[in-house]
């Protein structure tokens, strides 16, 4: 008789710990279900973030490509604008030296769209200009350009080439 009393109490028991949280079990569905939701939340976020910067990052590459093949294009033009120059220096004045000026014109127009500029050559600046020469003469100011060998264009900020000058000291 003592074993079915030790057993009704442990029926009781068990029977008690029910009625106390009946939905202990549900409880942890649940709490398993929303850590499961914020996992897949949290992945979610982090895909989302990782796409973000990757079309980030492909815009910025393409555009870079963009640029360095435009430059590339143009680097490949400026030797034709140099030959133009020199022969516009020593053109007489003749016809052929009038239809010299208008092709540098419309080259200079064209550069000008492209949104290509001449690197100004008044103070040496080492950021646009490359210095071939020096020379000491008190006449100039010291940094100053004295002569330009070979222009320097730059594309917005971007130098495609720098300006070949002779600095006084």
């Amino acid at each position: 008789m003592d074993e079915n009393k030790n057993t009704e109490e442990i029926n009781e028991e068990q029977n008690e710990a029910e009625i106390v949280n009946p939905n202990k079990e549900y409880e942890d569905k649940i709490e398993e279900l929303e850590k499961k939701n914020y996992d897949l939340n949290d992945k979610y976020l982090r895909v989302v973030a990782e796409y973000d910067n990757f079309r980030k990052r492909s815009l910025k590459e393409r555009d870079g490509i963009y640029q360095e093949a435009y430059i590339d294009a143009v680097k490949e033009i400026l030797p034709i604008v140099d030959n133009m120059e020199r022969a516009e220096a020593y053109m007489g004045d003749d016809g052929a030296s009038e239809g010299v000026k208008m092709i540098m014109n419309a080259i200079h127009t064209a550069l000008e769209k492209m949104g290509v500029t001449e690197i100004e050559t008044k103070a040496f600046d080492p950021n646009y200009h490359n210095a071939v020469m020096h020379i000491d003469d008190e006449s100039y100011e010291g940094g100053a350009i004295v002569e330009v060998f070979q222009k320097g264009y730059k594309l917005k900020d971007k130098v495609i080439r720098y300006a070949m000058v002779k600095v006084a000291n």
